[in-house]
């Protein structure tokens, strides 16, 4: 069965991009079709990656965003026989998730005999209280048969509440838990060596086999980046995307 990848959320900063280059390059790795769609109206990121033709959808018209063009994105995830990522940006986030829910998206996508997991990242320090609510939002108003996956990104810090809870203990994730397909955790690195190595990566936008044939990237920095991806890897094995 093909999948379909949404990863959303209604914060921005907070690692989407780079979780659907992660989503892109793990289908890449196992030698699977797939079509990526960057629908970020303001900061199309995901579309300066080289290595994933991604294809733009154009949301605005003139200054405003017509959710309509949602319809021309979901004619391709149901007519091409492939796997697809979708990175949603901040701006468009209500509008989409408006739309899935609205158009009963995710039903008619099971119809078509996709499945869809939707992705969602929760922040530390100053972003948590924010993605918490992004995520609060999907896990209520998405059907059942959207699965959820939640990325714990720990790069700006540890994701605990002012209680001193972990995401784990939080109430927002004991009432969702039954929506919640799997963790995945984007573990904090040392700044001045796996961070700045990571950093410099995506201030590229390049790929794990990319920094591997590239001269630029000294044998130590290949190495710890090995590592962040065997790491990233294992635990998206483990929740089957």
């Amino acid at each position: 069965m093909k999948r379909v990848h949404f990863v959303m959320q209604g914060k921005g900063g907070v690692g989407k991009t780079f979780v659907a280059s992660l989503l892109a390059q793990y289908h890449q790795e196992h030698d699977r079709d797939v079509i990526c769609i960057d629908t970020d109206p303001v900061n199309a990121t995901f579309a300066g990656y080289k290595a994933f033709n991604v294809h733009r959808l154009e949301l605005m018209d003139g200054n405003e965003l017509n959710p309509r063009k949602f319809d021309l994105m979901m004619k391709q995830l149901i007519e091409e026989d492939s796997h697809f990522v979708v990175d949603n940006g901040a701006a468009s986030f209500l509008p989409l998730s408006n739309y899935m829910i609205e158009n009963d998206v995710i039903g008619l996508l099971t119809e078509q005999g996709k499945e869809v997991l939707v992705h969602t990242l929760i922040t530390g320090s100053q972003g948590l209280r924010d993605t918490l609510t992004g995520f609060s939002k999907l896990a209520e108003h998405l059907p059942d048969s959207a699965q959820l996956v939640v990325w714990l990104n720990e790069y700006f810090g540890p994701i605990i509440s002012d209680d001193g809870k972990q995401f784990e203990e939080m109430k927002v994730y004991t009432k969702h838990k039954s929506r919640i397909n799997g963790l995945i955790r984007i573990p904090r690195q040392s700044s001045s060596t796996f961070g700045q190595d990571v950093e410099t990566m995506l201030s590229r936008r390049a790929t794990f086999a990319e920094v591997r044939e590239n001269p630029d990237f000294e044998l130590m920095d290949k190495q710890r980046l090995t590592m962040v991806k065997r790491n990233l890897f294992e635990q998206m094995d483990a929740v089957a995307v």
